[in-house]
């Protein structure tokens, strides 16, 4: 079992000692630290950027020196892989790739967070929105999605159906939607994950959902796992949850294209 998203102090997770120490205790054989990332100059994500230090762009060297030294340590039995979380959106993608190119991860994970400046986890976002223009950002969260996996940027496209976590947009994705997307990652490198980030909370949420993770599997797409852990307190409780999860469906999750 492997574990390939997870998140360390280099971004918004604990320090990267402690996250390498919870993956060996949880029996991982490897764990993949994707400190997010955001790269655009415009107004709200860059706010995001500086709120929330996602600047791997100017601290990979660093954390890249300090996974160096986690991995010379005689006591680590876990492999430990150089990653990176980008946020995605259409107009970054000569920026993403530039920085992709040029920091030479492992590999890279791209997420949809945001929807015409709109965080999609947030629920004050859409409190006043008509049903219209919520389907209208669900629209055009998987839109965005599609953009990512046909961008073919990345190695693997992080919770896919991010907006279940949101009262608001719950519920209002439709076949049509998983089809697209199933679709692209039918025909791209990039492939999904099973991700468990809000698997044991109190929304009990994996992503994909089981409607999207068949409509998946009806077109072939392979699957990879991350436990989208920000705490060494969460890891053991989600790999164990996410072994239960792949043994009770028949799974078996791949490597991310980058560490093939």
């Amino acid at each position: 079992m492997r574990d390939f998203h997870t998140h360390t102090n280099y971004s918004d997770g604990g320090f990267l000692k402690g996250m390498a120490d919870a993956a060996g205790e949880a029996g991982l054989e490897g764990i993949g630290f994707t400190d997010h990332c955001t790269i655009s100059a415009r107004e709200q994500p860059a706010t995001v950027r500086s709120v929330y230090g996602f600047n791997l762009d100017l601290t990979y060297e660093r954390r890249r020196r300090a996974i160096e030294t986690q991995r010379e340590r005689e006591d680590v039995s876990v492999e430990i892989y150089d990653g990176v979380e980008m946020d995605y959106d259409p107009r970054d993608e000569a920026e993403i790739r530039e920085f992709l190119e040029e920091a030479n991860f492992d590999y890279a994970i791209g997420s949809v967070h945001a929807v015409d400046g709109l965080n999609v986890q947030v629920p004050s976002n859409f409190a006043d929105m008509t049903d219209a223009e919520l389907d209208a950002i669900v629209d055009g969260y998987f839109e965005n999605l599609v953009s990512l996996v046909e961008s073919d940027l990345f190695d693997v496209a992080a919770h896919l159906d991010l907006i279940e976590r949101t009262p608001p947009l719950r519920g209002r994705a439709t076949t049509d939607h998983y089809e697209r997307v199933a679709r692209a990652l039918a025909d791209s490198r990039t492939i999904p994950e099973i991700n468990a980030g809000r698997a044991i909370a109190d929304t009990a949420i994996v992503h994909p959902v089981e409607s999207f993770l068949e409509t998946l599997r009806e077109y072939d797409v392979p699957v990879t796992v991350g436990s989208d852990s920000h705490r060494p307190s969460e890891i053991g409780d989600r790999v164990e949850f996410l072994e239960e999860y792949l043994a009770k469906r028949g799974l078996e999750p791949v490597t991310p294209p980058g560490l093939e």
